[in-house]
């Protein structure tokens, strides 16, 4: 009994190993083995055979190879660009159109008013600094460009929020005190590549310059506000010219004190003091009003005594006599007055009295 053959064929005309021809017994044709893994294996004549795992590596089909186009077939291994008409490559042209938009993406720079930008080489040699506008560098990352707004006022509040920052003044007094610093940038290349942490540096300065302009103050000139714009003053002039020994590329614009008050812990006994001093200005204040309407009516006495002697050397007699009559008349208009004279007269009539009594009865009658 033949074998089976483990390619489907039966019979035992099958060629040892399934190399060699074989008849089906039915006098037809000798086929080849039916092995799908080897060429040209005894396919049919006009049918097609499969593809060997070769001809799939290779991009080829049973037939030959395979095209592949820009229709979307295809892929793999064996997928090509489109082809230009003269039968060369598109990718000469995609790889030049990306590195041209590239360079016009990264090297066109627009500076809007009131800012600069520095430019570095490979985002560390300092290259130069570009002023407001179009400008044009090397395309990224051979050169570099950091924008900064150079004109902005900022504002720096120290110390903060909620934080108590004790200075000392002249007179060895303490003040809780907090301030304002405006500034800006004056030089974009210094600002950025000679300090460390320029913001750092200004807060700094500005704490220094402060503690010794409060220090020449005593603690009523601080917190009335007389020695205020003098301290101001002050701590700009000295900031200033400790950032421009630095050469920070920083520029003061003004500082503004906003409060000046008494340590935490002693405010009461300071609210005392403070109350007991203005009571004690309010008594000097009244007292030196006085003196001044005191002086003011002894010098227009002084005055009159002039004119009355300039008076008196021009006509003595006359003004001996009207002296002596006004006296006498303030003097007895402040008195009760007799009258006293001999004969048949009645000898005592008191003048003030019947005044009096006349002055009454106009008045009883109106009652009635």
């Amino acid at each position: 009994m033949a074998g089976k053959n483990p390619w489907g064929g039966t019979g035992g005309n099958e060629a040892p190993g399934g190399d060699g021809p074989s008849s089906d017994g039915g006098g037809n044709e000798p086929r080849g083995p039916r092995n799908p893994w080897l060429p040209g294996s005894g396919a049919e004549p006009g049918k097609r055979r499969s593809a060997s795992i070769e001809d799939i590596f290779k991009g080829r089909g049973p037939e030959g190879p395979r095209r592949t186009g820009g229709n979307g077939g295809g892929g793999g291994p064996g997928f090509r660009l489109p082809e230009r008409a003269d039968g060369k490559s598109w990718v000469p042209f995609i790889i030049g159109g990306v590195a041209l938009l590239w360079v016009g993406v990264t090297s066109f720079h627009l500076i809007q008013p009131g800012e600069q930008a520095v430019v570095t080489w490979m985002g560390g040699k300092y290259s130069g600094t570009l002023d407001s506008g179009l400008q044009i560098t090397a395309p990224w990352p051979l050169q570099m460009v950091e924008k900064e707004n150079v004109t902005q006022v900022r504002l720096e509040e120290v110390p903060g929020t909620k934080t108590e920052k004790l200075i000392l003044t002249g007179d060895q007094n303490l003040v809780d005190l907090s301030y304002l610093i405006r500034w800006n940038i004056s030089d974009l290349a210094l600002y950025k590549y000679q300090l460390n942490d320029p913001r750092n540096a200004l807060l700094e300065i500005g704490e220094a310059a402060m503690r010794a302009a409060v220090a020449r103050q005593n603690l009523d000139s601080v917190l009335t506000g007389a020695g205020r714009a003098e301290v101001e003053q002050d701590v700009r002039a000295a900031m200033q010219a400790r950032l421009d020994a630095y050469r920070s590329g920083i520029s003061v614009q003004g500082i503004e004190i906003n409060k000046v008050d008494p340590p935490s812990r002693v405010e009461e006994a300071f609210k005392d003091v403070s109350s007991a001093q203005q009571d004690a200005d309010a008594n000097l204040n009244r007292a030196r009003a006085v003196a001044q309407q005191v002086l003011a009516r002894a010098q227009g006495d002084a005055s009159e005594f002039n004119d009355i002697y300039e008076e008196y050397r021009m006509a003595p007699e006359v003004t001996r006599r009207r002296l002596y009559y006004e006296t006498m008349e303030q003097i007895l208009s402040k008195t009760d007055k007799t009258i006293v004279e001999s004969g048949n007269v009645t000898p005592y009539l008191p003048l003030p009295e019947l005044k009096r009594r006349a002055e009454a009865q106009p008045t009883q009658q109106q009652g009635q």
